[in-house]
């Protein structure tokens, strides 16, 4: 899912070097990336009896619309790019929502709950690897890169058929932990869940969208700019790896609440300095908590509907794709304009920092210790 959903964002300023597409066409694919997110998140329960299954599928087309990409080069037709990443979404989505139901029942049938949060290493490890492929081989074209990532995410998509074979797949069992668990969080409500997700995906988008391309401005070497799309993945698979070795009994709505706080430091800090540093940092802030934030919501939702959380997870994702699309609208909505010296993608990350600010704020005050027997999945 890594490469799969975030692939195009350090790829993008090399494909515009390259003359395969312009800054505009750029923003049309990645829009109809976020469309296929959501499209892949409201059909996601398709696969609640199944989940491995779902899992499965959507590695295969990863790997293929990836590779598919090298195409586009060659047909020089915007809808054949577009309608790739809108595969691709939808494949990312079918994948983090049947990694997340899947991976996480079968944990808890082994005992091994408190390892769920290894899991979500993979999509940071998954940006960093195209981060630094990209980043060491940024003088190559576009083209060749896709196919290198295309290779890539095949051989993972082997691998993880070939370690889940033959594995169970029926929900798990309900423990007497997960029963108070589903008992309190429907005293709070799962609405506050899919709500704040979708404040989520609205507030992390604009960097997760336009950090190399910010870059790229300010350092034209692909040595320089590349170098902050590693940082985001790299940022992201260590910052999860840390809470799984040292904070697996913190309550995850705090945590989610943490992560969102330090989230909106790294989209305010580029509003302020306009400086290769402030980008790299801000890589840093968003990237090393936007993987913590998500892990946090999905776990909160299987402790909500342990029986069952493939549909949960999906209402969530959607909710967080309509946020990440909401984000590029409101740029274009807002226009070439300049108010209070800020452009459109500065009042945007204005007001994705707000939101930000006060979804942290409301989770902080909403989140309760939870007792001695529930300690988080």
């Amino acid at each position: 899912m890594g490469v799969g959903r975030f692939a195009f964002t350090p790829l993008m300023p090399l494909m515009i070097r390259d003359g395969t597409l312009d800054a505009a066409t750029g923003t049309e694919w990645a829009a109809a990336n976020y469309v296929g997110y959501l499209i892949g998140a409201l059909t996601a329960s398709w696969f609640s009896g199944n989940p491995r299954r779902g899992l499965l599928l959507s590695l295969i087309g990863v790997a293929l619309t990836t590779l598919a990409m090298v195409a586009v080069d060659a047909v020089r037709t915007p809808l054949l790019g577009a309608m790739l990443r809108g595969a691709a979404g939808v494949f990312s989505a079918w994948a983090l929502v049947c990694a997340s139901s899947w991976c996480l029942a079968e944990l808890a049938r082994r005992g091994a709950g408190q390892s769920g949060a290894w899991i979500y290493t993979g999509v940071g490890l998954g940006i960093a690897l195209a981060g630094v492929l990209t980043w060491l081989g940024g003088r190559q074209r576009a083209d060749w890169l896709w196919l290198e990532l295309g290779l890539i995410a095949s051989a993972g998509a082997v691998l993880v058929w070939a370690q889940s074979w033959g594995q169970n797949t029926a929900p798990a069992e309900i423990t007497e932990r997960e029963a108070t668990a589903v008992a309190a969080r429907r005293k709070s409500g799962r609405l506050a869940l899919v709500l704040c997700y979708g404040s989520f995906g609205f507030g992390y988008i604009v960097p997760a969208t336009f950090l190399p391309a910010m870059a790229r401005e300010l350092a034209p070497d692909p040595l320089l700019f590349g170098l902050t799309w590693p940082l985001f993945g790299l940022a992201a698979a260590l910052s999860v790896a840390a809470v799984a070795r040292w904070l697996p009994s913190t309550p995850r709505q705090r945590l989610w609440a943490l992560s969102q706080g330090v989230m909106a430091l790294g989209t305010a800090l580029p509003l302020f300095v306009q400086a290769l540093w402030a980008v790299a940092a801000s890589a840093v802030f968003v990237g090393g908590t936007f993987m913590v934030a998500t892990m946090a919501g999905l776990q909160l939702a299987r402790e909500a509907r342990p029986d069952d959380p493939t549909p949960l997870l999906a209402r969530m994702t959607a909710a967080f794709a309509a946020g990440q699309i909401a984000g590029p609208l409101l740029v274009r909505a807002l226009g070439s304009g300049r108010w209070a010296g800020w452009d459109a993608l500065g009042w945007t990350g204005a007001i994705a920092t707000l939101v930000l600010v006060l979804t942290a704020l409301w989770l902080w005050r909403g989140a309760k210790p939870p007792p001695k027997s529930l300690r988080p999945v």
